[in-house]
């Protein structure tokens, strides 16, 4: 059988990645603070920048959260698929020994038996566009928050551009009117604090998105090599390989056929050996009664008995 190439503890390993880079992020917000704190927070003269920022946030938080669930479950699958090539290679009964009965493997050997135990061929591009099917909808709601991940950053600009404008029209109106340089003020401040934010997240969230694809591809892709070296071998005759056992199996007929030929030809020599034998037999038999009769007409002449005695 050919080697399985399957990236070990590529889930985990981009788990830790992800936990190391938020790690980091969150010590340079401690460093920055007084810097986030005056963009975010400080004299904010509506609840705009919060409720944006928020939403954002919010949106970046449930899709990060999503995306763990994912890179554990595919963690699992990735324990799981090692378990049952150790299962093949170590002649386990049950292949599935030790295996949750809900794995991405378990469901493709469950499958592949099935149809072999009811005599169906066995469809490998259909399995392979199934299970791609299936787990491409795994990843719809990172994928959605990625997608609109920057555009709820350009709604927040907008929204505090048009503040600023509203600023500046006030400000305008009447030259006395001090509240209008600080609503200028503050949707321009309200506008780069959503773009930073949509911004950063953005970049987290794509990055990590990005290698979950690369997770469902190494994990697919190494249930596709097993499918093709390990299971159809075991539950698929093809065309070429039963020809070939046909081959062999003539040949074999022709070997069988050759030794009864010579089968037969021993049990006719044997046959007219015992032919032979059995004709000697009679001829002796037949000499010795010549003998016995004639020893029996010595007998009568030499003690001169008569014929009925």
């Amino acid at each position: 059988m050919g080697s399985i190439q399957l990236r070990r503890n590529f889930s985990r390993n981009i788990l830790i990645r992800m936990i190391l880079l938020s790690a980091v992020i969150a010590a340079l917000i401690v460093w920055k603070y007084e810097f986030i704190n005056d963009v975010y927070f400080r004299n904010q003269l509506t609840s705009t920048g919060l409720i944006i920022n928020g939403t954002i946030v919010g949106l970046f938080a449930i899709g990060i959260l999503r995306m763990i669930t994912i890179f554990l479950h595919y963690a699992a699958e990735e324990n799981a698929l090692i378990r049952f090539l150790r299962n093949l290679r170590e002649g386990e009964q049950d292949p599935l020994n030790l295996i949750h009965k809900k794995a991405i493997i378990a469901n493709r050997y469950r499958t592949m038996l099935g149809l072999h135990k009811a005599n169906c061929p066995i469809n490998h591009g259909s399995l392979a566009s199934t299970l791609v099917a299936n787990e491409s909808t795994r990843n719809s709601l990172p994928k959605f928050i990625n997608n609109i991940l920057i555009l709820t950053g350009v709604f927040g600009t907008i929204v505090s551009l048009s503040i600023a404008l509203i600023g500046a029209s006030d400000q305008l109106a009447t030259s006395i009117n001090v509240s209008g340089m600080g609503m200028v003020v503050h949707g321009m401040s309200t506008a780069l604090s959503t773009t930073i934010t949509a911004i950063i997240c953005f970049i987290f969230f794509g990055y990590f998105h990005l290698k979950l694809g690369d997770v469902q591809t190494n994990l697919i892709s190494a249930v596709e090599q097993v499918t093709v070296n390990e299971l159809i071998p075991r539950f698929q005759v093809q065309t070429d390989s039963a020809l070939y056992e046909f081959t062999g199996l003539v040949r074999s007929l022709q070997e069988l056929v050759n030794q009864m030929e010579q089968s037969q030809q021993t049990f006719e020599s044997v046959e007219q050996r015992i032919l032979e034998t059995l004709q000697g037999y009679e001829e002796k038999s037949e000499a010795l009664h010549n003998d016995m009769a004639e020893i029996k007409h010595v007998l009568k002449v030499g003690f001169r008995l008569h014929e009925d005695d």
